[in-house]
């Protein structure tokens, strides 16, 4: 199956909250509302490095998503 990169969550106990889930390496949940990350990684060492290099790139990205795709919704 191939999934997309980016897909949104939500979840009625958490109203407030804006989820979005990167499906590819490294793996994760972020809220947008608070930048908080769930990653499914677990990270050792140099991989911890690479990782906090591209954790700005990533967050970039999934805000990207979700704007788009809340201009999609508005736009239907």
């Amino acid at each position: 199956m191939n999934l997309p990169k980016f897909l949104m969550g939500d979840n009625t106990d958490f109203n407030e909250d804006i989820f979005v889930i990167h499906t590819e390496f490294p793996r994760f949940i972020i809220n947008l509302v608070d930048d908080e990350i769930e990653w499914f990684e677990d990270f050792q060492g140099a991989d911890q490095e690479e990782l906090e290099n591209e954790v700005a790139s990533l967050i970039e990205q999934a805000s990207a998503f979700y704007d788009r795709e809340m201009e999609r919704y508005q736009n239907d």
